[in-house]
């Protein structure tokens, strides 16, 4: 595809996405912003969850993970299964019954302000970094393939980006991204069922036979019990990916935002449900992919690995024109349908946390203040992943997401853990502290363990960093229960 071509996709893409926010955008108050007035069809908050769990992240980094790690990412998604059964028995009751907007406000009436404030914070710093590395793939997709033949700065490519989401989230929010999630996670389901189709099809596979060429593969094996050191152990990622599931979907404002936009508590309970065993199937269909992609690159001497696997057989290998259309209208689906929701959780969570404007202000004021704070936001992801683009290596960027969120979602799921399995006090002006502590002491110990004992934690670390905020709060207590 020449660069034009694929620019008047893009352009054509969000024709329909700017259609659907036109469509939705009727009443623009904070109600709808934040939670979409809760009338949202819970079979549609469920499908376009998909999207925004699986993002342009793992939509390019897992296919090519399975060259050098086969299939132990399946571990991980079978642990989700786990972890998003504890979020809809027994965060989504909780979220429900105190009527949430931002899920860190039980915080403040478990422990105190200075908790609630922590929370929220850290909150900020992991969807923050999140959705940059999340952004950051897929601009320098596009910069590869379509802007740097046009001599567009990447500067201005990921500002574009940015203005993209803007433009179709700055009024209602929430209440437009339950739609056009939909319609991303659409695009991206039909991407991934094309480029396997492409691919099997051109080394000679159907049918049954497709199937029978995987699961004889040495790349599809999935399940690891040899080495209890080592990071891809059974255990170690079977157990990470639950508790993966519950900070980064459960505590985590942008992916909950959507699930308290339902009707009642019923209807986010049967879209937890079905959205699990949709995205169970989906991740087994990337990983696939990822597989067949590996072979297809091998067969005909395809020099690309990891992050830049995907991208360089579907759009130079000869494929054909389907495969490449289909891959950029997923990638862009995949990314998108993460980072809108993002933007407008960073929205939410430093209006109602930090800046309480629900308490300070009335509500025209409120929308006024909303407006300016995303345009903040806005600008605050431009420059994150401005500066990635300097700091990156060439780490398959899903690696660096997990194990850099199991240390800014450890001291939320250490705080959230603490405050619903025990019926302690803290002292609250030294939860801060504990949470800052936190990040580097299991730093500290996940290095000396691997240097010491060989002993890698692997995405471990977030229940390490849980665990340690866990017992800093047990140091704190107060003597009142």
């Amino acid at each position: 595809m020449q660069p034009l071509h694929i620019l008047l996709l893009i352009a054509g893409y969000f024709g329909v996405l700017l259609l659907i926010s036109y469509l939705t955008n009727k009443g623009g108050s904070n109600a709808d912003f934040f939670k979409a007035g809760k009338q949202s069809p819970w079979y549609l908050v469920a499908f376009g969850m998909i999207g925004a769990s699986l993002s342009g992240v793992t939509f390019v980094s897992a296919p090519g993970w399975v060259e050098a790690s086969q299939f132990s990412y399946f571990q991980v998604v079978l642990g989700y299964t786990v972890g998003y059964a504890v979020i809809g028995l027994v965060l989504l009751p909780l979220y429900y019954r105190l009527n949430l907007t931002s899920i860190y406000t039980y915080l403040e009436g478990r422990f105190g302000n200075n908790a609630y404030k922590t929370g929220a914070s850290f909150f900020l710093l992991s969807r923050i970094v999140g959705a940059s590395f999340r952004l950051y793939l897929v601009a320098i997709v596009l910069q590869y393939l379509v802007f740097d033949a046009m001599g567009v700065p990447f500067w201005a490519t990921v500002t574009m980006t940015i203005l993209l989401i803007w433009l179709y989230t700055f009024k209602s929010g929430i209440k437009t991204i339950v739609w056009t999630d939909t319609l991303q996670t659409l695009f991206m389901l039909i991407a991934v069922g094309v480029a396997v189709y492409y691919v099997a099809t051109d080394l000679g596979l159907s049918g049954s036979s497709l199937f029978t060429f995987i699961a004889d593969s040495d790349y599809s094996k999935m399940f690891f019990f040899e080495d209890w050191k080592s990071g891809d152990h059974f255990v170690k990622q079977f157990i990470s990916g639950a508790f993966i599931a519950i900070v980064m979907t459960g505590l985590d404002q942008d992916m909950m935002q959507k699930n308290l936009t339902c009707r009642n508590l019923k209807d986010a309970q049967k879209n937890m449900f079905w959205f699990t065993i949709v995205l169970t199937i989906v991740n087994f269909v990337f990983l696939a992919l990822g597989l067949l992609l590996t072979v297809y690159a091998q067969q005909n001497g395809i020099d690309a690995h990891k992050d830049q696997l995907f991208p360089e057989i579907a759009t130079q290998s000869g494929l054909g024109l389907g495969i490449a259309i289909f891959f950029l209208l997923g990638l862009i689906a995949a990314a998108y349908s993460s980072a809108d929701s993002a933007l407008t959780a960073l929205t939410t969570s430093f209006s109602i946390d930090i800046l309480d404007i629900e308490k300070k202000y009335d509500a025209a004021k409120q929308v006024r203040v909303r407006k300016r704070i995303h345009i903040m936001m806005s600008v605050v992801l431009i420059l994150v992943i401005i500066i990635f683009k300097y700091v990156i290596a060439d780490a398959s960027v899903i690696a660096k997401l997990f194990v850099f969120a199991g240390y800014t979602y450890g001291p939320l799921l250490g705080l959230y853990a603490f405050g619903l399995f025990t019926t302690w006090k803290v002292k609250d002006s030294l939860v801060p502290l504990i949470a800052i502590l936190t990040p580097f002491l299991g730093w500290t110990i996940s290095y000396l363990s691997a240097l010491w004992f060989g002993f890698e934690f692997g995405f471990f670390i977030l229940i390490l960093n849980g665990l340690i905020t866990f017992t800093g709060l047990i140091l704190i207590r107060s003597k009142q229960h």
